[in-house]
């Protein structure tokens, strides 16, 4: 038997230890870009929550921001899942299965363009959502869409608000409110300009600007919590457990917070506190965001391809690895919590925090997964802080740096000598990307191959090239990786380290 509409009227009754969320009719009232794990599990459970409580009513419909995509399996289900959420909290082991049913269905624009424009028109509709990662908030040039879907999300996000600006005749109550979830700085104000960019470009009437100025509200967001998705390991027992199957199913820790920055029009209509949920609305994101983005979000993409192809599979293994542990721990504690401008006891206590979800033992978090899109990941999470450290010492860090050269191991799949790193893996980037590195397979230069990617603006807005001493350590840490191995490479790296703190 399988999840859908069908299923839970009939079965409701039976399912004892599961909570099921509102199951009334609603209007749409949240269009969501990203159909994947994490909005999933973050922000249709708390619109899910909301409708619980009495505190919103209505429904999110999805829309797939890529040719291929979960829309059908959603449909299939009638945008009913199961939500795992597992976790420690103050020392107790905390199991909590929910079924969520905050959403409609799904939309694929790609194969039903009018369908989604349609969506424009509906005038209980106000919120727009989306995570389309941090590649997914890009300005790319590109002509008004006019049957066929445009690839971008700003733009997709541009058509339709055309379209509801036209269907409305500009109506001032007819905006929406904003709220993208992309772990990207100023994500919403970045989306603001690249939404008013593709007006320009169109040569839409300057009314439209004017309304998407005035009359829509686009905030800016940080989101934390640990989606690891579908739970393949455990599906046969889960499966016998829960009474039915779900394709769809997944899996989180206990813990979550939102923190958004806007005007208080979102608060007022979004009653996220009144439901207890940790969402926290604040005239200032910045101290949140980069403690969240360099420590949770720096120390996994630090880490993943390091571990990965040292030969763990999941975060937890890394942690419990005295090689890949210790890594992540000498990269953490002594190269980025040292950039960050806070009392030492606060990030001492976020970053050991980390630590013990990373440990959580109902979570496997697949290092393979989190892979996508490391590059635009590591620029992010990852530079920042090693740009810092070398502004305050002068020298380039040794972890960073290495998991740097890892990160170019990893998208040529050949070590410095030629030779595979780890068979049958599969890189997801853009397209640009992955051509950048196929176009480097045949070059066995490796100060060449250092320099090259260094020198892509494409990739970090600048040449890392002219940081002094970062060329020769990323090249030495990819000529070591080469030679030894992934994790004697790590190790020997330790042994250095620990010299080093012992001179």
């Amino acid at each position: 038997m399988y999840l859908n509409k069908k299923f839970l009227e009939t079965n409701r009754d039976k399912l004892k230890d599961i909570s099921i969320g509102n199951m009334e009719e609603m209007p749409e009232r949240v269009i969501q870009f990203g159909e994947g794990n994490f909005l999933r599990a973050f922000v249709d459970w708390q619109f899910d929550q909301l409708n619980k409580k009495g505190l919103f009513s209505g429904k999110v419909v999805i829309v797939q921001p890529l040719h291929e995509g979960m829309i059908n399996a959603i449909n299939e289900q009638n945008g009913l899942y199961t939500l795992l959420m597992r976790g420690i909290k103050n020392g107790e082991q905390i199991e909590k299965t929910e079924i969520i049913t905050s959403v409609s269905r799904g939309i694929n624009p790609y194969s039903g363009w009018d369908e989604y424009l349609k969506c424009a028109s509906n005038p209980e509709l106000r919120f727009m959502v989306s995570n389309t990662t941090e590649a997914g908030i890009a300005y790319v040039k590109t002509p008004l869409p006019k049957e066929e879907c445009p690839a971008s999300f700003p733009a997709k996000a541009t058509a339709f608000l055309y379209e509801r600006f036209k269907k409305f005749n500009g109506s001032d109550e007819k905006g929406m409110i904003i709220i993208p979830c992309e772990l990207i700085e100023n994500n919403g104000t970045t989306l603001k300009r690249y939404i008013l960019q593709h007006a320009a470009d169109w040569n839409l009437e300057k009314e439209f600007s004017e309304w998407i100025e005035e009359n829509n509200f686009f905030y800016n967001t940080l989101v934390d919590r640990i989606v690891p998705g579908f739970p393949k390991d455990e599906i046969e027992a889960i499966t016998k457990k829960l009474g039915y199957e779900d394709k769809i199913i997944v899996s989180a820790e206990i813990f979550h917070l939102w923190v958004i920055q806007g005007n208080e029009i979102a608060k007022n209509e979004l009653p996220f506190t009144d439901a207890g949920l940790n969402v926290v609305w604040t005239d200032d994101i910045t101290p949140y965001r980069t403690l969240k983005v360099r420590i949770l979000n720096g120390a996994h993409t630090m880490l993943t391809i390091p571990s990965y192809l040292a030969g763990n599979n999941t975060v937890r293994e890394s942690i419990e690895d005295e090689v890949a542990g210790g890594f992540l721990k000498e990269g953490l504690f002594n190269e980025i919590l040292p950039t960050l401008e806070f009392p030492y006891d606060k990030k001492l206590k976020y970053a050991e925090e980390i630590i013990e979800r990373f440990l959580n033992p109902f979570i496997k978090h697949y290092l393979l997964s989190i892979t996508l899109n490391s590059i635009s990941k590591f620029k992010v999470r990852v530079l920042p802080s090693l740009l810092r450290y070398f502004e305050i010492n002068n020298i380039v860090p040794d972890v960073l740096t290495f998991s740097l050269a890892a990160l170019i191991t990893f998208y040529r799949g050949q070590c410095a000598d030629g030779s595979e790193t780890k068979k049958d893996y599969p890189v997801n980037d853009d397209v640009e990307v992955i051509k950048f590195f196929n176009e480097l397979k045949n070059q066995n230069d490796c100060d060449k191959i250092v320099t090259s990617v260094l020198a892509n603006k494409n990739f970090w807005d600048e040449d890392l090239n002219r940081i002094e001493g970062l060329k020769d350590g990323v090249a030495f840490y990819y000529k070591l990786i080469g030679r030894l191995g992934m994790k004697p490479a790590i190790s020997e790296l330790l042994i250095s380290k620990t010299a080093k703190h012992n001179k």
